[in-house]
């Protein structure tokens, strides 16, 4: 088959044609489907409006060693910038449109576009693309050929739950593409430019405040049913206080921090212990605790540990953000008010308003 490339043109996937997508990718990916969650967009690459290829972008792995040692960030920075870093999850040329060249031309069709379009969507801009390849499948000449970067190979371990798995023989081949020329200098600064930095604020907890957490959150009532409970309500919220303080943003990576613990840490924390194992929450725990918890005897429980833990700041910064989805009896979204500590990097307070009329 001769196609003209000029005429080939890569988009985000529409909402009407999310369900086409998903049971092409379904049907012809060896991996299946992936479901959207958090940062994630959809490509179709068109030929003369006849679908030809399905790429998908989301959020960067959490942890990779090969691409780590390629930034050359150091480790208390990585989690604060994991999001400027896009993982190309999936990449599919459907059937009949296996031509010469067509892959690496997507890629780079996508590669000019999804800045605006990550900005667009989910205000973050981007500096990085990566991706993985099972070398028993493929080689990576897609990726080669659209000049990205080969920089080693994962452990061959896969997330499960309360961890990683022990190496199982099938290390992926890890590519990365900078977005633009200085991206690798800028992940790797120990300050970012501030058109990038877009970190939580975050400290570096050591043994005390690890072991100190779990007592602030002791006096709080807990939401839950008695029944099914397996991990006290002071150990949830310490542990996605914990992540928060070192920079987590959301349940998705709040319970990728907790499951990187190693066993100290989950002692610290006063994980329980099954089996002579610690045991974690779960995701879905997590969330249900930090969506029915008290946000008031929350707040006050923080605030009496930042007292001792905190206040360490001689000047301070104030911000302000939206509440997404979140409105108040009125109607009128709520804002969150938030006093942070320059040195610390610790939250002070945080007020509750509705926008002036």
């Amino acid at each position: 088959m001769s196609i003209d490339f000029k005429h080939i043109h890569a988009r985000p996937v529409a909402a009407h044609e999310e369900a086409q997508y998903r049971a092409l990718m379904q049907a012809h990916h060896y991996l299946g489907d992936l479901t959207k969650i958090g940062y994630t967009l959809w490509y179709v690459a068109t030929y003369q409006q006849q679908w030809v290829a399905l790429i998908s972008f989301s959020g960067a792995s959490l942890k990779c060693a090969a691409r780590d040692a390629w930034i050359g960030w150091q480790h208390r920075h990585q989690y604060g910038r994991l999001k400027l870093i896009a993982n190309n999850s999936r990449f599919l040329i459907l059937p009949d449109w296996h031509v010469p060249n067509l892959g690496s031309k997507v890629l780079a069709l996508c590669e000019q576009r999804i800045q605006a379009d990550w900005l667009l969507h989910f205000k973050q801009p981007l500096l990085l693309l990566e991706t993985f390849v099972d070398p028993t499948r493929f080689r990576g000449s897609v990726y080669k050929a659209a000049n990205w970067i080969g920089v080693g190979q994962t452990q061959g371990s896969r997330r499960i739950s309360g961890g990683y798995s022990a190496p199982d023989g099938t290390p992926k081949l890890v590519f990365v593409r900078p977005l633009q020329a200085d991206a690798q200098l800028e992940l790797s600064r120990p300050v970012m430019h501030p058109n990038y930095r877009q970190e939580s604020p975050k400290i570096m907890l050591n043994p005390e405040h690890m072991s100190a957490l779990p007592s602030y959150f002791k006096d709080i009532a807990d939401p839950r049913r008695a029944q099914g409970r397996r991990h006290p309500l002071p150990v949830v919220l310490a542990l996605a206080a914990g992540a928060t303080l070192c920079g987590m943003d959301g349940y998705k990576a709040i319970a990728g921090w907790v499951e990187d613990l190693g066993v100290k840490a989950l002692e610290r924390f006063g994980c329980r212990l099954k089996n002579r194992v610690r045991t974690i929450p779960s995701e879905s725990t997590i969330r249900e605790v930090l969506m029915r918890v008290d946000p008031d005897e929350l707040d006050r429980a923080l605030g009496l540990w930042n007292a001792k833990f905190g206040q360490t700041d001689q000047s301070l910064a104030i911000d302000g953000k939206t509440m997404c989805n979140a409105t108040d009896k009125t109607g009128q979204q709520t804002h969150i008010m938030s006093v942070v500590g320059h040195s610390s990097a610790g939250c002070y307070t945080q007020k509750k308003s509705a926008p002036c009329l």
